[in-house]
């Protein structure tokens, strides 16, 4: 195990009692359907292995530089050496790449025919380009959320409502609702003590509003009064767990305790069923769970592809919002939890399903991917009539359907088209249609468009925040054939010609995307495909604008906590010694920190001093020099960094403290220098030097003694 980012301390035990991580995962794949909810997990019969990559508290890094933190790896290869079918792992940072050392041997064990499963992030609030490795991992299988589908009851006055509780709210009766306030923009409910001339609240079920106070305060006043039940309503401040000490209270949204605080007139009495409440003036209600308004979409805290190098992630989607399983003891036994940590684990059971009726051969794991993807049921991007499928960068290939694909007698590969950027677009694509069953089959071949989605927020470099909006304009696509048929044992192949979406800014980074449907009145499949209406080397990859601090990045900076705008001199003793500040705004596959002469006669690309346009010299950087420039020696070099997000939370930008010492060993010599910063583009070429975006810095003096 790993204890947070510490050195390993490794055992035997992976037992864990202090987060419930790992013991949430396992349920869904494996909790045996004899419980109190009656929940199975999906594949409750399977043989699990557990191995612990984290302590109670931090995190673990797949690092190769640092031996001590490759923990996830050494995991993945104890796994492979101990002969599991399936490897999947509820974990992942936010990435962009596929060549991250854990992505890479996920892949590798992916191709022996193993199954490997992985979250694909829960970033999906910062916008594309943003899933996590190792799921970025080219042959494993990325798994986006999927929001919980719950039930409704018809023929009541008002839907079930909802409340945020993991067991049933003990309450089998039914009572009349008070409300200690029925101004339901009131800031402060039952933060003092309520009036005299309130009932004896013993027999009611008590309706509070959040704020102000603590939760408990609030349940005292109303203990005081003979309450002993009582829902709590939010105030916009978010529907997630509270504290409520030992009293009998929990939350509910906000909407719901409006409409009971504001519906007392009519005293209807509710009665309390199964994890939801309903009005029953007169009728039966049947239980039921939950309701929720994004049940059935993809959840938007998932993250969104596709990778930087245009690789198809998320692959396929499977619910993990709001799901209960399984936590250690100490922890309360069950638990929802929300999370792609919860989507990957269900796609591990469907494997185990797969592997269990077509057997754990090597060929059934190298197709898995395939046909979970053709599969699949696709999703729409809200329950609105007429709007666009969801984005292929969000949903993947749609939702897992476990029945069709372990049952299906027609195999549609591949399961996805990587149409790749404006300059290196592959319009012509093909696919094959193989009938293993009995009968000849016909089927027609249709294009389905799913939304294109604004990548970039119009007139910036910055991406769209999700939810990121839509574009009207889709992919055209001609077929070689429109209907076929295919008999027992034979495959039919067809071909298929995609023409970019027109009329559409390639300033905003357009991600096409949709479907080839193959069907006929009985069942369906499809090939997804993901392609960039725009080159990927023309998107700016390092910001220069002063938005985050209000001077123009890349700057330097000082131990002082102020920028440093002209020639300034540093010991670099102690904290004496500048830092880099930069926020990329696309990820980058090669980043270098370098020392040039001060009277170095560079004309770069970012915020350039004058108007003389750049010089190149195109040459391998091994060379040693830049614009025919020589390069003292190198500070820092990064390969296949992510593009930063842009919450100004203090996370949303890099920070490279810049030491005396060239990243050779070589002590710097005393004297005058320039930081030379130099970021490649997306898919451009390492070796030539037009292909980077390059920035100077004002003039550093190393003054060491």
């Amino acid at each position: 195990m790993s204890v947070g980012s510490n050195t390993p301390v490794p055992d035997d035990d992976p037992l864990d009692q202090c987060a419930g991580h790992g013991t949430h995962v396992a349920g869904i794949i494996g909790a045996d359907p004899d419980n109190i909810f009656n929940i199975s997990g999906v594949a409750y019969e399977a043989s699990i292995t557990a191995y612990r990559v984290f302590g109670c508290t931090g995190s673990t890094t797949d690092d190769a530089n640092q031996p001590n933190n490759t923990v996830i790896i050494e995991a993945l290869l104890r796994g492979v050496s101990e002969g599991q079918d399936i490897l999947t792992m509820s974990l992942g940072g936010s990435d962009g790449w596929t060549e991250s050392s854990a992505a890479v041997v996920s892949s590798r064990i992916a191709d022996t025919g193993k199954i490997v499963t992985i979250a694909a992030g829960n970033d999906g609030s910062v916008g594309a380009f943003f899933t996590s490795s190792p799921g970025n991992g080219i042959s494993a299988i990325s798994v986006a959320s999927l929001d919980n589908t719950n039930a409704t009851v018809v023929g009541v006055q008002h839907d079930p409502i909802p409340y945020f509780s993991t067991f049933p709210f003990p309450v089998n009766n039914t009572l009349p609702i008070f409300a200690t306030s029925t101004d339901t923009t009131v800031a402060d409910d039952a933060c003092n003590a309520l009036p005299d001339s309130t009932p004896d609240l013993s027999k009611f079920l008590v309706i509070v509003r959040r704020g102000t106070c603590t939760f408990v305060q609030k349940l005292t006043n109303i203990a005081a009064k003979g309450g002993n039940v009582a829902l709590i309503y939010d105030n916009g401040n978010g529907f997630s767990a509270i504290d409520v000490g030992n009293f009998t209270a929990t939350l509910i949204q906000q909407a719901d305790g409006v409409f009971l605080s504001q519906d007392l007139i009519a005293r209807r009495p509710i009665r309390q069923r199964s994890k939801c409440f309903y009005l029953v003036p007169a009728i039966r209600a049947e239980a039921s769970n939950s309701p929720d308004a994004a049940g059935g979409l993809i959840s938007a805290f998932s993250s969104i592809g596709p990778t930087n190098d245009m690789f198809f992630k998320p692959a396929v989607a499977a619910p993990g919002g709001n799901i209960l399983s399984t936590l250690p003891v100490p922890l309360g036994s069950f638990g929802v939890e929300s999370g792609t940590s919860m989507a990957t684990p269900f796609i591990a059971g469907v494997s185990a399903l797969l592997f269990g009726v077509k057997g754990n051969s090597a060929s059934v794991g190298r197709t898995a991917r395939t046909l979970f993807e053709t599969t699949a049921q696709r999703i729409s991007s809200s329950h609105t009539d007429g709007d666009p499928l969801q984005s292929v960068a969000i949903q993947g290939a749609g939702l897992v359907d476990a029945f069709k694909a372990i049952h299906t007698d027609i195999i549609v590969s591949p399961g996805e088209f990587l149409l790749n950027d404006t300059a290196h677009f592959k319009p012509d694509q093909i696919f094959t249609v193989r009938n293993t069953g009995k009968t000849s089959k016909t089927f027609k071949v249709s294009h389905v468009p799913a939304g294109t989605l604004q990548s970039l927020q119009p007139g910036t470099t910055f991406f769209e925040d999700q939810p990121v909006p839509f574009l009207s304009q889709t992919a055209t696509v001609k077929f070689s054939q429109t209907s076929f048929t295919v008999r027992p044992g034979q495959t039919q192949t067809l071909t298929v010609h995609f023409t970019r979406p027109v009329g559409v800014d390639a300033t905003l980074l357009p991600i096409f995307s949709g479907f080839i449907d193959i069907s006929n009145a009985d069942e369906s499949f499809h090939v997804s495909y993901i392609g960039a209406a725009a080159s990927l080397k023309d998107v700016p990859v390092v910001d220069t604008s002063d938005v985050f601090f209000g001077v123009n990045l890349p700057a330097l900076g000082s131990s002082d906590g102020n920028f440093v705008l002209d020639a300034r001199n540093f010991t670099f003793v102690g904290d004496d010694f500048p830092t880099l500040v930069m926020r990329l705004n696309f990820g980058t596959p090669l980043l270098l920190i370098d020392f040039v002469d001060a009277n170095a006669p560079i004309n770069t690309t970012l915020n350039k001093r004058s108007r003389e346009p750049l010089i190149t010299f195109p040459h391998a950087a091994k060379t040693g020099t830049f614009a025919q420039v020589p390069i003292v020696g190198n500070l820092a070099e990064f390969e296949f960094l992510p593009r930063n997000s842009d919450v100004n939370d203090g996370t949303g930008f890099n920070a490279f403290g810049l030491t005396n010492v060239f990243s050779n060993g070589t002590v710097v010599p005393n004297g005058s220098y320039k930081v030379l910063l130099r970021t490649l583009k997306v898919t451009g070429d390492r070796t030539k030097e037009e292909d980077f975006e390059s920035w100077l810095s004002p003039i550093v003096g190393v003054q060491a003694p």
